[in-house]
C-alpha cells in the first residue's frame, strides 16, 4: 500500500463517505449516545477498533469462506471482537460501560460494521481493510464528537462532563463550564435535539462540498478575453 492509497482510504472514511453525515448509517447509536462528548467519542472509538480488527480478520479468509455463508461468518467474527471490547470496558472502565449500556453489544448489529466488511474487507487485502475500517470508525467518532459537543454545550453548558468515567475521579477537574449558572436546554439533550443537530451537520457538510466544487469549477474556467491551455495547443 503506497502513500496515496493510504490518503485516499483515510479521506474516504473521514469525509467523502462519512458514515454519519453521508451514508447515514448507524443512526440509533449516533442519536442515542451523542448527548455528551465523552459518551459519543467512547462509543465511536470502540466501533473504530472493532471495524479495524474485523477488517483485518476477515480480509485474509475472504477467499476461503463460501459465498453462501459469508454473512453469518462475518457476524460471528464481529461478535467475538465486540465481546472482547465489552469485557475490557467492563473490567477497566466500568462506569463508562454502565453509561453506554446496551449500545456496546449492539455494535455487532450496527450496519456500519457489516456493510463495510461486506463492501471492502471481503474484496481487499488485510492492511487496506484494517485501515478502511478504522477510517470509517474515525469518521463516525468525529461526527459523534461534534454532535456531542454541540448538544452538551447547548443542553448543559459544559464540555467533557462524565470524563471521570474514563479517567477516574481525578478527571472531574477537566470538565469545562462553558456557560456559568446555566439552567440547561432540555431539547438539546433529548432525541429531537439530536435529529436537529445532525441535520445541521449534514447541511454544513453539503455546503462545504458545494463551495469546494464551485471553487474548483471557477478556477478551471478561462479568464475573460483569454483562452484555455488546450486552445493554445492548436
Amino acid at each position: 500500500m503506497n502513500l496515496q492509497t493510504f490518503k485516499d482510504i483515510l479521506f474516504n472514511g473521514v469525509w467523502k463517505q462519512n458514515t454519519g453525515v453521508v451514508q447515514l448509517l448507524g443512526m440509533c447509536p449516533i442519536l442515542a449516545v451523542s448527548s455528551s462528548v465523552v459518551n459519543g467519542v467512547s462509543l465511536g472509538l470502540a466501533t473504530a477498533v472493532v471495524m479495524a480488527l474485523s477488517g483485518a480478520a476477515i480480509a485474509p479468509i475472504r477467499t476461503s469462506v463460501p459465498n453462501e455463508s459469508r454473512i453469518p461468518v462475518f457476524i460471528l467474527i464481529v461478535a467475538v471482537l465486540v465481546t472482547v471490547i465489552q469485557y475490557a470496558m467492563n473490567a477497566y472502565m466500568y462506569s463508562l460501560y454502565v453509561v453506554l449500556g446496551i449500545f456496546i453489544p449492539l455494535i455487532v448489529t450496527n450496519c456500519i460494521v457489516l456493510a463495510r466488511v461486506e463492501a471492502f474487507a471481503s474484496k481487499n487485502p488485510a492492511l487496506e481493510s484494517a485501515l478502511d475500517g478504522f477510517a470509517m470508525g474515525l469518521g463516525l467518532t468525529l461526527v459523534l464528537a461534534v454532535l456531542g459537543a454541540i448538544r452538551e454545550v447547548i443542553g448543559r453548558g459544559t464540555l467533557f462532563s462524565g470524563i471521570e468515567t474514563v479517567f477516574g475521579d481525578g478527571a472531574k477537574a477537566w470538565v469545562i463550564t462553558v456557560v456559568p449558572d446555566y439552567h440547561g436546554f432540555l431539547l438539546a439533550i433529548l432525541p429531537p435535539g439530536a435529529f436537529i443537530t445532525l441535520g445541521c451537520l449534514i447541511a454544513g457538510k453539503n455546503w462545504l462540498n458545494q463551495r469546494a466544487a464551485a471553487k474548483a469549477n471557477s478556477s478551471a474556467e478561462p479568464v475573460d478575453g483569454g483562452c484555455t491551455p488546450a486552445a493554445h495547443a492548436h
